[in-house]
């Protein structure tokens, strides 16, 4: 089965992007491309990145013409805010959920496995392992959403099945957000066209009409609620170990955070928005 590697970024982590295409150079096998995903302006950037197995994809190539990005006016256009007639004014956080779900529709490999750019690989790593036979691996925490948990996951939750035509939260409460995780090509085209089925409306517009959604939540819910979990397994092991809280990590503290990997965990994710310094991450790795 055919795997494809999957990066959604944007320019200011394009250093965090090059610095995990030099641990996947290293580190990852079994895959057949990687896809960068960024927006328009951006892609002459990351153009630098490009080799044999690794290709940048505009964002024009795979998102509708009637969403596009303009300049924040709220913050003297330092930030970026996607319109359309038919969606919220959505960030890019938001718009890079809808790049890694378009992909599925315009390259033809059997999975994507989706690495964030602020990720680097630290141990082997071989994408034939997401596969049990014609079996993808699935995330999941089971019944994680039955307790009080942190953040919008029951939010996304209900989103979730508001598109997809299922219960509002599912009886299980399984949770499907996470880092290093796999979704099957098939299971992503069905999904889409099982959400315009539902709404009435392209898959875009029906996911956003609002600010709070997951594109993890969506795909997980649909294949095990809709699917019924046909084609795929269920995992719940941890692939990458994430610094989530600012304020960065002392050299003492990053280095006791990297000896506390599990061995499940091939990877580290230093999230960017912590505001640590990619030179100096880089350095502690070496």
């Amino acid at each position: 089965m055919r795997t494809a590697l999957v990066t959604a970024s944007y320019a200011p982590d394009f250093e965090r992007c090059r610095l995990l295409c030099e641990t996947i150079d290293r580190f990852v096998t079994g895959f057949t491309k990687h896809y960068i995903l960024v927006e328009h302006r951006d892609v002459a950037l990351f153009r630098q990145l490009e080799g044999p197995r690794r290709v940048v994809i505009d964002e024009n190539d795979l998102l509708p013409r009637w969403i596009r990005p303009f300049p924040d006016p709220s913050n003297l256009g330092r930030r970026r805010i996607w319109l359309s007639p038919w969606t919220m004014p959505l960030r890019g956080w938001h718009v890079q959920q809808f790049r890694r779900i378009a992909i599925a529709a315009h390259t033809d490999e059997d999975a994507f496995f989706y690495i964030d750019s602020d990720v680097a690989f630290l141990k082997p790593f071989d994408c034939a392992s997401v596969w049990r036979g014609n079996d993808l691996r699935l995330f999941r925490r089971d019944g994680d959403l039955l307790r009080p948990v942190p953040g919008d996951q029951r939010v996304w939750s209900e989103h979730a099945g508001q598109v997809l035509g299922i219960a509002p939260v599912s009886p299980a409460g399984h949770d499907y957000i996470g880092t290093l995780i796999a979704w099957r090509r098939d299971a992503l085209l069905t999904m889409c066209d099982h959400i315009e089925k539902i709404t009435g409306r392209h898959w875009i517009a029906a996911i956003g009409r609002s600010r709070r959604f997951s594109e993890c939540m969506i795909y997980g819910r649909y294949a095990d609620e809709v699917l019924m979990a046909e084609g795929h397994y269920h995992d719940a092991a941890e692939f990458c170990r994430v610094y989530w809280f600012a304020p960065a990590p002392t050299d003492k503290e990053f280095l006791a955070f990297v000896e506390a990997m599990t061995p499940e965990q091939v990877a580290i994710g230093m999230q960017s928005f912590i505001g640590d310094d990619t030179a100096r991450i880089r350095k502690l790795l070496a």
